[in-house]
């Protein structure tokens, strides 16, 4: 028993501990790289800030820098090796966030420094679909030539061209997206979970130059 007591009073005070200056130290360098301050994270990294650090969102200080678009503290996190791939709590990673986003630049960086093509958010897609959603064309035009799936079924049974299709305005920019798609061998008749078909999607919407897209590659 009093084993026991003393194992649990040492419990106790380690809960009571106070916040380390490492805690303290890598908490303001996640703050910094969320505001876009270049020359705080570096002073943070020189003071001991572990670089994947996590804080109460499991957002890395690169996470955080990419939700505001911080081109110049994404470049200088990957560069000094953070992981690219690292997912907060709501499955968000840098290379995916900005792929979701259009933030084509850091995108780029993540991808010439090791990102995972075959990692999905938290709806089970790949980076390229969200980007066909929004209509993000270079975006999309970057990872088809990095190599992703351009077939890939996230959970909602959606392909990156369905969406373009289904969550899209069907303006010039899907059009284009629509074209980037096809030529990269998307299965222009993988129907969706419900058996309704990229074509089909585009009539019931009156989509008539994505219609003429599918149907001139085959779509039924």
């Amino acid at each position: 028993m009093k084993t026991l007591a003393w194992a649990l009073l040492a419990v106790i005070l380690l809960a009571m501990a106070p916040m380390t200056s490492a805690t303290a130290t890598d908490r303001d360098y996640i703050a910094a790289a969320e505001r876009g301050d270049v020359e705080a994270v570096r002073r943070a990294l020189a003071a001991g800030a572990a670089i994947d650090a996590r804080d109460g969102r499991r957002r890395t200080a690169l996470l955080a820098a990419v939700q505001q678009n911080h081109v110049a503290v994404a470049k200088l996190l990957i560069e000094a090796g953070a992981d690219v791939n690292a997912k907060d709590d709501i499955n968000d990673s840098p290379y995916l966030l900005a792929g979701a986003r259009g933030y084509t630049e850091i995108l780029r960086l993540t991808l010439a420094h090791g990102a995972d093509l075959k990692s999905t958010n938290r709806y089970g897609g790949t980076a390229l679909i969200p980007a066909a959603e929004r209509g993000h064309v270079e975006t999309v035009k970057t990872l088809i030539e990095a190599g992703v799936d351009v077939n890939h079924v996230n959970r909602l049974g959606w392909t990156a061209l369905l969406e373009a299709i289904v969550l899209s305005d069907g303006g010039p920019r899907h059009v284009e997206i629509v074209r980037l798609l096809i030529a990269a061998k998307a299965d222009v008749n993988l129907p969706d979970k419900d058996g309704v078909s990229p074509l089909r999607q585009a009539r019931q919407r009156g989509y008539a130059e994505i219609e003429q897209l599918l149907a001139a590659a085959g779509a039924r």
